[in-house]
């Protein structure tokens, strides 16, 4: 059996959890690929937290970059998370020390990816990130082997846990996006100082670069995309979705139009009745939509110790089977330089909320703005509050152009009637 060295380089929630994984599961390891693996190394911040194993003192390295030159370790497994920095250091150091190396860091993966993966071709290793998108579900495995030979048209999905819970939550009890978010924040769902990379949106986009990339062969894009979070939803927009058979979430999409990609990030309205809609609290799903396959659905729960723990070991096993793989692949001298499908020219339904003042003239000025920038209205629903003075508007719309339905927007801002600014939410 040959005998191999894991160094793990962070010990918070999911660096414990595989720690411990790996030292129960050594044996059924073994069996499996035939090798005697062990720990030989480890780093975190601190070595005297309380944590509920012991870690031996003999093994830990209080600089994580001493790991990435050690002989007698063969595997290196960054679980920091940060883009840049430390987290980038240890991984390019790592593979060109020619050691393999499992990382969860979608941040890292989505901006310097291109890079570290010419590093990893180079020295003949591995560089795995199954982990980085959609927890336990094996989304990048499937796409590089499952359907490796499909001509990949579409991915799409929910792949924020945070931002599904909160919005079905919302829709179940009532309460705002405030009342929630603190909510998940107690449960340890949301980031209890700062949420923010998760509700705006960024999280999901860092994991929709990565799908584009494995799913089209591109290199990785780095341009401005369509990007937006959660935070303007009320429950009011969710109340009048389900009125209209719909449901809100957030999705990642990305597909190739006219040889350019199309990458983007928003809540979308979707049917209640299409699978997408069903998939409720922290739970992740993607779906691809491949020739000759056709639609194929992964749903699990993406994240947490123990699915994101699941995606780091089948990396690791994959590693010890003794396989050198691309890790987007192909070569990356046979991934194309991606070309930016203009947003501007896209073409959506809509659902627009307009606040306003209840008074006569108000709906005759937001239609003239509209049929002004050729959107035109499908439906309109006006729910009035009389104790206030004020209505609320909601329109939706037939498939109208991106660049006017900005526009369009932009131009209520000096509308004293519109009490604040619109919510537009695209329907999927």
């Amino acid at each position: 059996m040959k005998k191999i060295g894991i160094g793990i380089i962070g010990l918070g929630n999911i660096g414990s959890r595989l720690y411990k994984e790996i030292i129960s599961k050594k044996k059924d390891i073994g069996l499996k690929t035939n090798t005697n693996i062990n720990i030989v190394a480890i780093s975190a911040k601190n070595l005297n937290k309380k944590r509920n194993f012991k870690v031996k003192k003999n093994i830990f390295y209080k600089n994580p970059l001493d790991i990435t030159k050690k002989s007698n370790v063969n595997i290196v497994i960054e679980l920091i998370g940060k883009s840049d920095g430390i987290s980038k250091k240890i991984v390019e150091r790592s593979l060109k020390n020619k050691k393999h190396v499992i990382t969860a860091n979608k941040a890292l993966i989505s901006k310097h990816g291109d890079y570290l993966t010419s590093i990893a071709e180079k020295n003949k290793v591995n560089l795995e990130f199954e982990a980085a998108v959609g927890g336990g579900i094996p989304v990048l495995r499937t796409i590089k082997e499952g359907l490796a030979t499909n001509k990949i048209l579409k991915v799409y999905g929910i792949l924020n846990g945070t931002c599904n819970y909160i919005l079905t939550e919302m829709e179940s009890t009532k309460d705002s996006f405030k009342s929630v978010l603190k909510k998940a924040q107690n449960l340890g769902y949301a980031e209890p100082s700062n949420p923010k990379l998760d509700l705006n949106g960024y999280d999901a986009m860092a994991k929709i670069r990565i799908l584009s990339s494995l799913a089209f062969n591109k290199k990785i894009s780095n341009k401005k995309v369509l990007m937006e979070g959660i935070e303007d939803i009320e429950t009011k927009d969710i109340d009048i979705a389900n009125q209209l058979n719909l449901r809100i979430k957030l999705l990642g999409i990305t597909e190739v139009i006219n040889n350019k990609l199309f990458e983007r990030v928003h809540p979308c309205l979707v049917k209640k009745d299409t699978y997408i809609a069903n998939v409720n609290g922290v739970m992740n799903a993607v779906i691809l939509d491949g020739d000759p396959v056709g639609e194929s659905v992964l749903q699990g729960e993406g994240a947490g110790p123990g699915p994101t723990s699941s995606a780091l070991m089948s990396d690791l096993l994959s590693i010890l089977r003794g396989n050198i793989k691309f890790p987007f692949g192909i070569p990356s001298s046979k991934r194309k330089k991606v070309f930016s499908y203009d947003q501007n020219q896209n073409f959506n339904s809509l659902y627009m909320r307009f606040e306003v003042k209840d008074k006569p003239g108000v709906l005759s000025q937001i239609t003239k703005q509209l049929a002004k920038y050729k959107i035109s209205i499908a439906r309109l629903i006006q729910i009035p509050d009389s104790k206030r003075k004020t209505a609320s508007i909601i329109i939706i719309t037939h498939k109208s152009k991106e660049l006017y339905s900005s526009k369009c927007l932009k131009s209520f801002k000096s509308n004293k009637n519109v009490l604040k600014n619109p919510i537009l939410i695209r329907l999927f």
